[in-house]
């Protein structure tokens, strides 16, 4: 059986792209796979680059 993820905490292990059959797959951790289109990982890519800028900004303690 596989250990389900604790959305609480947070994963240190970058996911793994692919690209198969003209899709793109990402592969995280705890077996999570997401399976995309060209148009959607190019979307998700870009958010996540957006969003990893804004959280590297924050403190992880979160407001006072």
């Amino acid at each position: 059986m596989t250990d389900a993820i604790n959305p609480t905490i947070a994963q240190t292990s970058p996911g793994i792209a692919s690209a198969e059959e003209g899709l793109v797959i990402l592969d995280g951790p705890a077996g999570v796979a997401v399976t995309l289109t060209p148009e959607a990982a190019v979307g998700t890519g870009k958010s996540l680059i957006a969003a990893a800028a804004a959280a590297m900004t924050q403190s992880p303690e979160g407001p006072e």
